[in-house]
């Protein structure tokens, strides 16, 4: 199974697995019967109310009726986070390449371009789907999107607000920190951020559970210091795992 690990220019790490062309294909499938049952109950509703209305509140009451119908996988994703009926049902959704949310713009023209993956071209999105590294039709590769499977979808924030730059040159104190879990530097996140009145002594504590934990044995003159010089060295080892992927 692939997977999408991208570390973007904020240090938040998206681990993402592409949804395969089966699971597309069954996700519009899905789509497909609900629009025909509801082109079915529309159709009989319009006969029913066909001979009481003059034509022009007929061809209106069509355009009310028919144009979600023919818009509807692009409102979908627009309205509900990149996911159809059918998407939600298999657990699936639209994101950018890099694990953010699309742009109106990005939906329209993947939209758009679905004529030239199916109908225009018998299929051949299916094929590329099938070739490209992270299953993209031709429409995904135009606006920058991907479908991922939503259970594998990890947002990971590694940086705080106030220590998440890195200078270039940068150099970690402990090497220990690139063995932390996201899990406990999120503790330690949360530790620093905290506004209680038992926060010193808690980052007290936290601090020196960190030291016996990694086996750190230098003095620390400020335990505030410590915690904040691990969490940029976590920092600076999720980058340099990632640069290149």
């Amino acid at each position: 199974m692939s997977e999408s690990n991208i570390l973007t220019g904020q240090f938040v790490q998206i681990d993402q697995t592409p949804a395969s062309a089966g699971e597309r294909i069954l996700a519009r499938s899905i789509d497909i019967i609900l629009l025909i049952v509801y082109i079915l109950a529309t159709v009989t509703f319009l006969e029913s109310v066909n001979r009481s209305i003059s034509s022009t509140a007929n061809t209106l009451l069509l355009l009310v009726l028919y144009l979600p119908a023919f818009c509807y996988s692009l409102l979908c994703e627009v309205f509900n986070q990149g996911q159809s009926v059918g998407k939600r049902i298999l657990g699936i959704r639209v994101v950018k390449i890099d694990g953010s949310t699309p742009t109106i713009s990005s939906y329209l023209l993947r939209w758009l371009l679905f004529l030239v993956d199916v109908p225009l071209t018998s299929g051949l999105g299916l094929l590329v789907i099938l070739l490209t590294k992270n299953k993209q039709r031709i429409g995904d590769l135009a606006a920058g999107t991907m479908v991922i499977k939503e259970q594998n979808y990890k947002k990971i924030q590694v940086s705080l607000d106030e220590f998440n730059y890195l200078r270039e040159d940068y150099h970690p104190t402990y090497v220990q920190a690139a063995d932390l879990s996201l899990e406990q530097i999120n503790v330690v996140a949360k530790a620093l951020d905290s506004k209680n009145s038992n926060r010193e002594s808690h980052i007290a504590l936290l601090a020196s559970k960190l030291r016996n934990m990694l086996g750190i044995s230098t003095p620390i003159k400020n335990d505030e210091h410590f915690l904040q010089t691990i969490v940029r060295d976590y920092q600076y080892y999720a980058m340099e795992d990632h640069t290149f992927i």
